[in-house]
């Protein structure tokens, strides 16, 4: 039977390990950064770039008897706005070490570069899959005013996959499971058998594996990223740690990772069917898709909607259930 939140929290701070939860302005609401008390003084992940953030997480340190400029090691989970905003700032005023996995590199270092060419690669995926010329520009709007929660810093110290990070105290093995972003980037303390997964698991939602470009890749939309077939291989992975304790980027920790990742299966497999269904009946776009499933979408759902449906159907064609349709400037898919 798994441990309420309050007791798995107190585990992790017996093990050196404390949770700041830094409020965000996205819908999934705050973000968990991870304070290590070793050598060096570790954070991993930052919250937005914002000045309610930076106070709060200057508040969460100080009940811990630590400031901004005692931090030493600055690590960085994946390329999303909510983990990354603050690097810039923490870096400059503790003059810490920042460490980003290789392929994460050039998207910490050259942000404003990276976001741009993100939102190119969008804009072409969601006109090829039907969205509307007006949606995809009021979207862009929306990303536009998005990018002053995030920032670039220099990154010093580059991880590589399967390497350890080694502290005083612990060691933390690096591991690329990507999907929810290609650049998510979990930690494996064997010894403690906690894991902390950032995004790549979460225990009241399920990541939404966003279509995104692919690190230092042009944008071409007709070569999109699988990026659900690929969480779905980096979540069977996370499956076999034995892991007791799952430290995630939102929410509560997880104490039962199997039974979380085993019912995060079946959903998706049952949302593949739902769809199989609907383009069994007449080929459909992924927006005339998302429409069919929840009728009118807002447009700051536009893209997550387009890559659950792309994500699904790419199950679909994987398993010889859907074929897809070229009409033009329009992609369907038809049902087998």
């Amino acid at each position: 039977m798994s441990e309420d939140a309050g007791a798995l929290w107190a585990r992790a701070a017996d093990e050196g390990i404390h949770r700041l939860a830094i409020p965000t302005p996205f819908a999934v609401g705050r973000v968990n950064t991870y304070l290590i008390d070793d050598s060096p003084l570790t954070l991993v992940d930052s919250g937005p770039n914002s000045a309610k953030a930076l106070d709060e997480l200057e508040r969460a340190l100080a009940s811990l008897g630590r400031r901004v400029e005692d931090l030493e090691l600055l690590v960085v989970s994946h390329q999303h706005i909510d983990h990354l905003g603050l690097l810039d700032v923490l870096a400059r005023r503790s003059g810490a070490e920042v460490a980003a996995l290789d392929v994460l590199v050039p998207y910490v270092e050259g942000y404003p570069d990276a976001a741009e060419r993100d939102d190119l690669f969008s804009e072409r995926l969601m006109a090829r899959h039907g969205i509307p010329e007006d949606v995809r520009m009021a979207l862009r709007s929306v990303s536009m005013a998005f990018r002053a929660w995030g920032s670039s810093a220099s990154v010093s110290r580059v991880l590589r996959d399967e390497e350890v990070l080694s502290l005083r105290d612990r060691s933390l093995k690096v591991l690329h499971r990507p999907g929810h972003s290609p650049t998510d980037t979990v930690f494996w303390d064997e010894e403690r058998r906690i894991l902390l997964a950032a995004d790549h698991l979460i225990k009241h939602i399920s990541s939404n594996p966003l279509i995104a470009r692919p690190p230092e890749a042009e944008p071409d939309p007709a070569n999109r990223p699988r990026a659900l077939v690929t969480y779905l291989e980096s979540l069977a992975r996370t499956r076999e740690l034995p892991a007791q304790l799952v430290l995630p980027g939102h929410g509560d920790p997880i104490d039962d990772h199997v039974a979380v990742i085993d019912s995060r299966l079946e959903l998706h497999r049952r949302r593949a069917d739902k769809i199989h269904g609907l383009i069994a009946r007449e080929p459909l776009s992924a927006y005339e898709i998302a429409q069919a499933l929840w009728g009118n979408v807002a447009v700051t759902q536009a893209y997550l909607t387009l890559s659950e449906v792309l994500g699904h159907v790419d199950l679909l064609l994987a398993d010889g259930r859907a074929v897809e349709v070229d009409q033009g400037e329009v992609v369907r898919f038809s049902g087998r």
